[in-house]
């Protein structure tokens, strides 16, 4: 095993760091349960990448450190910038093993940086690898995740921000507008299910609608809208019978259907249930409330356009523009993070309203605070305006 000596060079990112110090240390066991952690990519052509039934093999490259020849693979804080003709696809140890062209070589963690890492790559190290693997289960979710040579501040940062939600519950750099979100195939595959998109057209028009504010709940949205009103005329928030009666009136008034009614009563009951655990976790006050559940299509888009740049179905300037504008329709939409957030903690819980087990209600209050309370979250470093 050789290490780059990394002297005088900050890691970009928690991948990077844990790698440095793994090296660091001299255990190449070390530096296996690091590697097993991170996300690992492989350059591939894009034209490869998009030939049906065709897996590219494994690249190759002479290393002029060690003078042996690499498989070369990066971490995610160490893609370099965006290409339209190149893409990157994720590898894991495991399949590196069970995929090994040549046992005299050896893998080559960013080579040619400041941390870099080669690892021998004969079958009895090979088989430690799998070992890695086993005892890692993969990079964890569930994390705030910053690259310090990304937007830290500023209205691009402000738009990405806007996003960190659905960064955090995936493990992935919240701050980046790169050559990979996830990575090609599952950027491509996570486009294509659950929004359809397929292509540039299908993106602008999914785009579109989410900042438009038109995947949230119709009904839901109703009745926060006609509690906003009340709450205006009344100066304060109404109660929960002021509310109701409100929401009875004005979709009478508007002849609404019964079915309507019906669907709107079940809405009211299910905001006030969760606005009521937000309230006894002590994330909501006694007297807040949610106004508006646009935050959670604002999150998405931001997400949808990262996806769509690692898709190459956008460039990286309609990308930052499309960012900007997200960041500004939210912006008009909350009053600050924290409302930002719940916002996008009570719509999740909406679409997941069958979740019975709590898990979704667990994670959903854990983004919630991981961004709201974490001192490194742009939610505690980015004015809201």
């Amino acid at each position: 095993m050789t290490t780059g000596t990394g002297i005088g060079w900050a890691p970009p990112t928690e991948a990077e760091r844990l790698l440095q110090e793994s090296g660091a240390s001299g255990s190449t066991q070390a530096v296996l349960d690091a590697l097993s952690r991170c996300r690992l990519h492989v350059m591939v052509a894009r034209l490869h990448a998009d030939t049906p039934g065709f897996t590219a093999p494994l690249p190759s490259q002479y290393d002029t450190v060690t003078g042996r020849m690499c498989v070369p693979v990066l971490t995610s804080g160490m893609l370099p910038p965006w290409h339209p003709d190149w893409v990157f696809r994720r590898t894991t140890l495991t399949e590196l093993a069970d995929r090994w062209p040549d046992s005299k070589w050896r893998l080559g963690v960013n080579l040619a940086t400041p941390c870099a890492i080669t690892v021998e790559a004969r079958p009895k190290n090979r088989r430690a690898w799998l070992s890695a693997d086993a005892r890692s289960g993969g990079p964890p979710a569930g994390r705030l995740l910053t690259h310090s040579g990304g937007p830290l501040y500023g209205p691009v940062a402000y738009g990405l921000a806007i996003g960190a939600h659905l960064a955090v519950h995936n493990g992935l750099v919240w701050n980046q507008l790169g050559a990979a979100y996830a990575d090609y195939e599952t950027d491509i595959a996570w486009l294509r299910s659950p929004w359809g998109i397929e292509n540039r057209a299908d993106h602008r028009r999914t785009l579109d609608a989410l900042m438009a504010t038109r995947h949230i709940g119709r009904s839901d949205e109703s009745v926060l809208r006609i509690r906003r009103t009340l709450a205006d005329r009344l100066e304060r928030t109404p109660s929960h019978q002021e509310w109701s009666e409100g929401v009875t009136t004005t979709l009478s008034r508007r002849r609404t259907s019964a079915a309507d009614l019906a669907e709107a009563d079940e809405a009211l009951r299910r905001i006030a249930r969760y606005e009521e655990r937000f309230r006894a976790d002590g994330v909501l006050a006694p007297e807040g409330r949610i106004d508006t559940l646009s935050a959670f299509d604002h999150g998405r888009a931001v997400n949808v356009v990262r996806m769509a740049l690692g898709a190459r179905y956008c460039d990286p300037q309609e990308a930052e523009q499309a960012v900007l504008r997200i960041g500004e329709l939210a912006r008009r939409a909350y009053g600050s993070w924290e409302e930002f957030s719940l916002g996008y903690a009570l719509t999740r819980m909406i679409l997941f309203d069958e979740d019975r087990s709590g898990t979704k209600y667990a994670e959903s209050l854990a983004q919630h605070r991981i961004l709201t309370q974490d001192p490194t979250s742009p939610y505690r470093n980015i004015p809201w305006s």
